[in-house]
C-alpha cells in the first residue's frame, strides 16, 4: 500500500499515539518482508517529527530489484518523494551505510533512530557531526533477524555494504 494512502484510512489521532518503539517495529516488519523475499533485512520508516504521521516507508531491495543502492533508507526516501525532510525523523533497522548516512544529512533530516548497532555501526558520529540527532533504539527482533541473515548470507551482507568487488576480493 502506498504511504500516501495512509491518511485516508487512518484517523488523524492515530499517528500521535505511536511511540518510537512502535515505529521501529514497523521498520522491523519491513525488514522481515525483505528477508522473506530473499533480500537484505533492512527496513526504513520516515515520520513527520511533529505529527508522527508516516510519510515514507521502504525496505532493502538489492536482490529483488537488482539495485545496489535501493537500501531501506533510500527506499523510504523514494517513497516519501520530493519534500522538506528538515522536520522529519527516519527510523532504520540497521546503522546506515556511508551512502545512506550521506543522504540522510544531505536531505537535512533532523533525527535518525537506529535499531541495530550490534551487527553494523560506524556512521553515527559522522551524522552527529553533521547536525543530525542520532538515537539508538536497539530492537531485539531486528538484531536477531539481521544476525541470522548475516550468518546465512555473508556474501550478500558484504555486497550490500561494500559492493561486488569486495565480495570477489574476499573470495580470493
Amino acid at each position: 500500500m502506498p504511504t500516501k494512502s495512509l491518511p485516508g484510512i487512518v484517523e488523524d489521532g492515530f499517528f500521535v499515539k505511536l511511540s518510537d518503539r512502535d515505529i521501529m517495529c514497523i521498520a522491523v516488519l519491513l525488514a522481515q518482508k525483505s528477508y522473506d523475499e530473499g533480500g537484505c533485512p533492512i527496513g526504513g520508516v520516515i515520520i513527520d517529527s511533529k505529527t508522527h504521521r508516516i510519510v515514507g516507508k521502504g525496505h532493502n531491495t538489492l536482490v529483488q530489484d537488482n539495485d545496489p543502492y535501493n537500501h531501506g533508507e533510500t527506499s523510504a526516501i523514494r517513497d516519501a518523494g520530493r519534500q522538506d525532510f528538515s522536520n522529519a525523523t527516519i527510523f532504520t533497522t540497521l546503522s546506515p551505510c556511508d551512502v545512506c548516512a550521506t543522504l540522510i544529512y544531505m536531505r537535512q533530516f533532523d533525527r535518525v533512530v537506529i535499531g541495530d548497532v550490534t551487527n553494523a555501526s560506524g556512521t553515527e558520529q559522522m551524522l552527529r557531526e553533521k547536525g543530525v540527532k542520532v538515537d539508538i533504539l536497539e530492537d531485539p527482533a531486528g538484531i536477531a533477524l539481521y544476525a541470522k541473515y548475516k550468518a546465512e548470507r555473508p556474501d550478500l551482507d558484504l555486497e550490500d555494504w561494500k559492493g561486488l568487488a569486495a565480495v570477489r576480493k574476499a573470495q580470493l
